[in-house]
């Protein structure tokens, strides 16, 4: 760790470079990492971020060369995944004065991970302000960027955004800041971009709006490059790779349904995508000829196919549709299976087990965990009898996220 990198007065990046190949999110990152946490040397000294849990004790004995960690005050968490909060841990150990400073959603999960049950911890939201002695910090809530507690930190006299994971690179360096680097770094910056916030580019979105009123004269992200040139260039990458496709989608709900609850779903489904502004249709495949469902399958750009339960299977027609899937080219359309049952709902693992002999994208919540870490999306949707409030959430979630796969332009 090197000492005296400084982004402005009193402010200063005091971080870890990695410059191994870094396993992260089933990848290996060739070119490293950095793990950027800041000191803002204030009346009331504050930490921004700290750095991967691998580094911590390193972590902590640098910082007590450039202060003494029981004068430190704050702590901020911007986000509780461990290559950031990871050194939370042993600072704290050491700074026993310090207030730790994250979202509410943080506050359970930085309990649990580093034993701070009975630390003190101040909850901040959109707007919150903070008067570190000197300088002021105002909170923006940015969940799901890339986890729900996320939230990103502005130093207003200093106008500088520490935004975390958004606007990263990984990229080990140690010229710090853009301007300096030794080649464009564009490239590694849309790559981090497409890895790990395109899977939420609904969110980034909503950030984008948060942030344009803010004058950001320096982006300091949590991994590589601190941004000080050109700044508002990498703000416009993230808000025109986020923005929706021009192109027209299609969704078609098919549904085979024994009491009306899963028309009630394929309903709901309709009614949420075309909140979306995507053009639905539905088909009731007991009331539609093989030949009307065939042809709809082929005009659409997602189908989600719906069963009850009975006896342990399917009903209706629903699976002499699914058996003719495999006659068809599916590779470049989204799918997805749901139903309503009343004992165990077999025919909605069924309905999957068929799409996933057929060369659809088939949406499953194994793949999106393990792609975008977002818990609250479930696919294939399997509800209980009729869809009640929490249910409709889920429908909710499960289209909006539909709606972000279809929309992009990536």
């Amino acid at each position: 760790m090197e000492k005296n990198i400084m982004l402005n007065e009193n402010i200063f990046w005091v971080g870890k470079v990695d410059n191994r190949d870094v396993p992260f999110h089933r990848l290996t990152l060739t070119k490293g990492t950095t793990y950027n946490s800041y000191l803002l040397m204030t009346e009331k000294p504050t930490i921004i971020d700290t750095v991967d849990i691998s580094f911590g004790r390193e972590f902590v004995e640098n910082l007590q060369s450039l202060i003494e960690l029981e004068k430190i005050k704050y702590i901020v968490i911007n986000h509780t995944e461990p290559d950031h909060s990871g050194g939370l841990g042993s600072l704290a150990a050491k700074a026993k004065n310090a207030v730790i400073v994250c979202s509410k959603l943080a506050v359970d999960e930085l309990k649990e991970m580093y034993k701070l049950h009975n630390r003190e911890f101040l909850v901040v939201g959109d707007g919150d302000i903070l008067d570190i002695g000197g300088k002021t910090l105002s909170f923006i809530e940015t969940p799901f960027l890339h986890t729900e507690e996320t939230m990103i930190t502005y130093c207003i006299e200093d106008k500088i955004l520490f935004p975390c994971d958004i606007f990263s690179t990984h990229v080990a360096n140690n010229e710090y800041f853009n301007d300096l680097a030794k080649s464009d770094i564009i490239e590694d910056y849309i790559g981090y971009y497409k890895l790990i916030m395109h899977p939420h580019r609904r969110y980034v979105q909503n950030m984008i709006k948060k942030i344009k009123t803010l004058d950001i004269k320096i982006i300091a992200p949590s991994h590589g490059f601190i941004l000080r040139d050109n700044v508002q260039n990498f703000i416009d990458i993230y808000d025109n790779m986020s923005k929706d496709s021009e192109v027209s989608k299609k969704v078609l709900v098919l549904y085979s349904t024994m009491t009306g609850s899963t028309k009630k779903i394929a309903n709901i489904l309709v009614e949420k995508f075309q909140e979306q502004n995507i053009n639905s249709k539905i088909l009731d495949v007991n009331k539609s000829t093989k030949e009307e469902v065939m042809k709809a399958i082929n005009e659409a750009d997602a189908i989600f196919f719906g069963s009850s339960t009975r006896y342990a299977d399917m009903i209706g027609n629903m699976e002499e549709i699914l058996k003719n899937l495999n006659n068809l080219n599916l590779e470049d359309k989204i799918g997805a299976a749901f139903g309503s049952y009343g004992w165990s709902g077999e025919a909605v693992e069924v309905v999957q087990d068929y799409l996933k002999k057929s060369n659809i994208k088939l949406l499953n919540t194994s793949d999106i965990i393990k792609s975008t870490g977002m818990i609250d999306i479930e696919f294939p949707l399997r509800i209980r009898f009729s869809p009640k409030e929490n249910e409709i959430k889920r429908i909710e979630g499960a289209v909006r996220f539909t709606t972000d796969l279809l929309l992009s332009v990536i």
